[in-house]
Order: C-alpha cells, then sequence, then structure tokens
C-alpha cells in the first residue's frame, strides 16, 4: 500500500511538473489528490471487512512492543511468574514454539500477557528469550519484572525500537506449503524460515484460526509478507473479535479480570502441572470447582430489523437482559458492529433479541458461538456434570 500510495504521488507530480508548485491550482489538485489517496486507502479497512473471501494478509501489530530476557536464571524466573509451562523455550538447537502465558496478582486477577520466542542457540550457554507485549502498558510491565527478579540472573530491557511484531491471517493460511498459502518455491521456503537467529513465522500459540505470529527486525520487511496484502492492524482485531479472543491489558481489564473467565484456559496460556506461580490460588480452586458462570462472548450489535449498526457501542455499556430486565453482562471491547462482551451464561444464548445495550434499548446484542469453544463450557454441560 505504501509502494502505491508513492507511485501514485509519483505519477501525479510528474502531470504537474510544468506548473508553478505554488500556484492556486497546484494547490487545488495537490488537495484533491491527498483526498483521493484517503479515500483509496479507507478502503483497506472497513468496521465490517468479509475477511472470510479475502486471501491470506498481513499487519505490523502496533500496539504490541517487544521485550527481552537474558541471564541463565531467565527460564526459573519466568517459570515461577507465568502462568504457562515455559521450560520448552530451553532448547538450544532449534528455535523452539512460542508459548502463550499470562502474568496475574497475587490474588489471582490478570496482568498481562506474553507471547513468548525461543530462538536457537549456537551456544548453549547464552540464552536469550524475546516476548511481544501490550505495549500501551511496557514501561509499567518491565518496572513489574524487576520488582520480582529480586536477585536473580535476569536482564530484562525493552527492544522495541529494534523489533516489531507481525500477523498473517484469513482464508487460505494451509500448514502444507510452508503453511502460508500458495504454492511457493524453495528461495520462499529458504525465506521463510527467517535467518539464522531464528527471526520465524510461528503458528499462532493460541488458536489455529487467528493464522501466524512471528517478531522480526524493524528494520527488514518479515519473510512472504511482499505476496500478501499488507493490511491496518484493526482488521486483526476484528479477526479476533469474531472468533471471540481479547489481548493485551485493555482488551482483558488489567487488575479486575478473572483468567478462567476470559478463557484463558482454552487459549493455551495456563497449565495446570507445572508448579507453584503468583496467582495460582485462585486460578487452580476456580478450575477445580467446575462452574464458570460469566464467560467473554464474541457478539454482534443490531438494529431492530437485524441490520449491523456502526460504531454506536463502546465498551463498558451493559448488556441488559430483556426478560429479567437485570445486567447481563459488560462489553469490553467494540469495533463497528463487533465486540466481545463479558456475559452470564445463562443469559448469553437465549433467543434472538434476547440481549440489549442498557440506555440503547434500540440495538440488540447478538451472541456467537466461537467454534473452539470445548462444550463443557457451556453451562448446561457444567450443570449435568
Amino acid at each position: 500500500m505504501r509502494r502505491f500510495y508513492s507511485s501514485m504521488k509519483t505519477h501525479f507530480i510528474e502531470q504537474v511538473q510544468y506548473s508553478s508548485i505554488t500556484s492556486p491550482a497546484y494547490l487545488q489538485k495537490m488537495h484533491g489528490l491527498n483526498s483521493s489517496l484517503r479515500l483509496l486507502t479507507s478502503k483497506f479497512f472497513s468496521t465490517q471487512p468479509n475477511l472470510h473471501s479475502a486471501g491470506p494478509t498481513a499487519c505490523l501489530l502496533k500496539t504490541r512492543s517487544i521485550i527481552r530476557f537474558s541471564g541463565p536464571e531467565t527460564i526459573k524466573f519466568l517459570q515461577g511468574l507465568l502462568t504457562n509451562d515455559v521450560r520448552s523455550l530451553d532448547d538450544p538447537p532449534t528455535a523452539a514454539a512460542p508459548v502463550y502465558a499470562a502474568m496475574l496478582t497475587p490474588q489471582g486477577r490478570f496482568l498481562y500477557d506474553f507471547f513468548l520466542y525461543g530462538p536457537p542457540r549456537p551456544d548453549p550457554g547464552e540464552l536469550e528469550l524475546y516476548a511481544d507485549v501490550d505495549g500501551s502498558v511496557v514501561d509499567e510491565l518491565l518496572a513489574a519484572l524487576k520488582k520480582y527478579r529480586l536477585r536473580s540472573k535476569v536482564d530484562i530491557e525493552n527492544v522495541g525500537e529494534d523489533f516489531s511484531c507481525w500477523q498473517r491471517f484469513g482464508r487460505g493460511l494451509e500448514l502444507d506449503s510452508v503453511g502460508w498459502g500458495g504454492t511457493v518455491g524453495q528461495s520462499d521456503v529458504s525465506s521463510s524460515q527467517g535467518n539464522n537467529i531464528g527471526w520465524n513465522w510461528h503458528n499462532d500459540p493460541r488458536l489455529t484460526c487467528l493464522g501466524y505470529r512471528g517478531i522480526f527486525p524493524s528494520n527488514a520487511t518479515p519473510p512472504l509478507v511482499e505476496e500478501d496484502k499488507e493490511t491496518d492492524e484493526r482488521n486483526f482485531l476484528l479477526w479476533r473479535l469474531e472468533k471471540g479472543v481479547a489481548e493485551g491489558s485493555s482488551e482483558i481489564p488489567k487488575g479486575e479480570a478473572i483468567p478462567l473467565e476470559y478463557n484463558l484456559v482454552g487459549l493455551n496460556a495456563i497449565s495446570f502441572d507445572k508448579g507453584c506461580y503468583v496467582g495460582q490460588e485462585l486460578v487452580a480452586r476456580t478450575h477445580h470447582r467446575g462452574v464458570i458462570r460469566k464467560r467473554l462472548i464474541p457478539v454482534r450489535f443490531l438494529s431492530g430489523s437485524g441490520k449491523e449498526v456502526e460504531q454506536q457501542v463502546s465498551p463498558g455499556s451493559e448488556v441488559i437482559g430483556n426478560a429479567s430486565k437485570k445486567k447481563a453482562g459488560t462489553v469490553m471491547t467494540a469495533l463497528g458492529s463487533r465486540g466481545l462482551a463479558l456475559v452470564r451464561l445463562e443469559e448469553a444464548f437465549k433467543e434472538a433479541g434476547a440481549l440489549t445495550i442498557n440506555g440503547r434499548e434500540d440495538i440488540k446484542v447478538e451472541t456467537i458461538r466461537p467454534k473452539w469453544w470445548p462444550p463443557e463450557w457451556f453451562l448446561h454441560q457444567q450443570q449435568k456434570t
């Protein structure tokens, strides 16, 4: 898209190269060009894109930042702090599959999420792990990590200027063609593997349907992105909203969210046999009790006629049950006509039109059953056990 914008602008300049750049006619044409290009580029992001009919696409995740852990006690430090088992990242010869995990309060409430990457290590004695984290809280996160570090032999630094996080998603990301859509040659196979220090695309550790994720040097375009249509990050947000997957400390409220209500077990973020970590007691107790009465659910916002309504619902809006006239949940994330809402399961999957927005009864809330949910997550199944 950037190359297209540049070429369009060059073409326009060639058309007016004999005009004075200070003439009113030139300025008017330039204003018209910029307006047209803004309109054109805006079409690459729609609040109602037909993402399923689009081929593979990629986006730079500007909302994420990168931190680096190094030192001989890195694995031990993270193992006692995060919800998932990170010992698989201590594998010198090869690049390990990334691990998704969360950091909790001592009371078991969500604080931060991490995608941890372990590039291959030619020298087994030099351990480095990278993590992509929520960029809006990176300074706060670094302070929290250093508070827990104490005398551990671990160095933690922000390398967000040197590295960036990317996501590849959409229809056609097949596992058998170097994974990433379409027939590729041997040179593409080689480039897709990144370079010899491990900047590779990886399966998203949460769900296969989310595509591929990776961190790459900021001064270079990741392999295979040139073959895709690079898109706005908000399109990946819409992709996640439809799948019912929250990400980061703004979508999973920091210091408040109960990890199991935000489906972190189903997103491969929690290990129940790894041993102790900060906040483990509440998570384990809630899990073994077996009944989760509220969950984060993908939703659509509709008018009374059933048409999707755009940009009329904001995070924090209350979801009301029409029959009970009581609060059934809260909208946590919203973009266009889609969102994520934390809803009581006894109210979530009733007949159409059962839920509305408090104060906007003309807006109906339609819940969507995620295909990846296991049957036991539905309340009627929980009550049988």
